[in-house]
């Protein structure tokens, strides 16, 4: 009984000398901060009265992302290294791009003054960015813009600051374009900007194509820049969403004729007509552009979007297309025999 009552006895000392020691540092701390604490506004916040409700500070991520520095000469001559130096060589290396029907926008090149375009292609991987950067021709690669989505590119400081100095992308709501963002894209035209914005409002989750969404349209309408249709081939087998690593292979960039809205026509129906002009442009890829106008004309070409059906079967219909584009020539030819009689 007597050992037991001295181990409590211990153990109560041990407590208060804690406590003590814990009190002692505290008080410690408290006179160190006794001159921070004594300093006012302007180094500390202001005191807020009882009753008064202080307005939340704006975000600095997704959608209000400042981008505006981008556009500024510094960050214009460091983009055009970044460009035309380890972005366009590392697009060789992974890509291999063809570009064709440049041509197109020969009527554009040879207006007195540079007319601002939309480029609106379709979308299969984050390698559709660089490669519309470094395809685009002058006079409208050295002013373009990307609209990135918000909440992918735009959701952390340095992603964002990455997308706007490299690229030159601004956060843009994919899945609707507010009264926000049309007027910043209309700005920019108006200033001389052309822009890159995908009709599908993403990549494609499954390697075929997804219905266009009406931005482009819209934003053709509202600022009167014309819409230049483009179809990207082979990015999708390079690098497609899910896919950790990029495989290395070929591609094609096909720009279509510029298409403006016709007087009265509405922002869907123009949408169609976008849409329409992205899958010829497809079928010109696979196949050649007489082909690919027949087909237009009578209204079979192949869908964007793909077969009806599903499962295996739409897989199974993918890779067959592939093997027509950009995208199969990675892949080693058949062996076949060779003719003995």
């Amino acid at each position: 009984m007597a050992r037991d009552d001295t181990s409590t006895a211990v153990t109560v000392s041990r407590l208060r000398r804690a406590a003590r020691l814990a009190g002692n540092a505290e008080r410690a701390v408290a006179r160190i901060a006794r001159p921070v604490r004594s300093i006012g506004f302007p180094y500390r916040a202001p005191m807020v009265p009882k009753g008064v409700e202080v307005p939340t500070e704006p975000g600095r991520l997704g959608a209000d992302f400042d981008t505006e520095w981008a556009r500024k000469r510094p960050a214009r001559y460091a983009r055009t290294l970044i460009t035309e130096g380890p972005l366009r060589l590392g697009v060789k290396l992974v890509a291999s791009p063809e570009v064709v029907g440049v041509d197109r926008l020969d009527d554009l090149r040879r207006a007195e003054h540079t007319i601002p375009v939309i480029f609106a292609p379709n979308h299969h991987s984050h390698l559709d960015t660089p490669l519309m950067a470094t395809a685009v021709p002058e006079p409208w690669r050295s002013k373009l813009v990307v609209a990135a989505a918000a909440d992918y590119f735009f959701d952390t400081r340095v992603k964002g600051t990455f997308a706007a100095l490299a690229l030159n992308a601004f956060p843009i709501d994919r899945e609707v374009t507010g009264r926000k963002s049309s007027d910043q894209i209309r700005s920019l035209i108006d200033d001389g900007w052309s822009l890159v914005i995908y009709p599908e409002g993403g990549r494609s989750p499954d390697g075929w194509g997804q219905d266009f969404k009406g931005g482009a349209a819209y934003l053709s309408a509202r600022t009167g820049a014309p819409v230049v249709p483009v179809f990207i081939d082979g990015t999708g087998a390079i690098f497609g969403k899910g896919m950790k690593r990029p495989k290395p292979g070929k591609t094609k960039v096909v720009f279509g004729a510029p298409l403006v809205p016709a007087d009265g026509e509405s922002t869907r129906r123009f949408n169609a007509r976008i849409e329409a002009a992205v899958t010829t442009l497809a079928d010109e890829a696979l196949t050649d552009a007489w082909t690919a106008r027949r087909r237009a004309a009578s209204r079979t070409s192949p869908k964007l979007t793909g077969p009806e059906y599903t499962g295996w079967r739409r897989q199974w219909g993918l890779a067959e297309q592939r093997k027509l584009g950009k995208a199969g020539m990675r892949r080693r030819q058949k062996r076949r025999w060779p003719e003995l009689g």
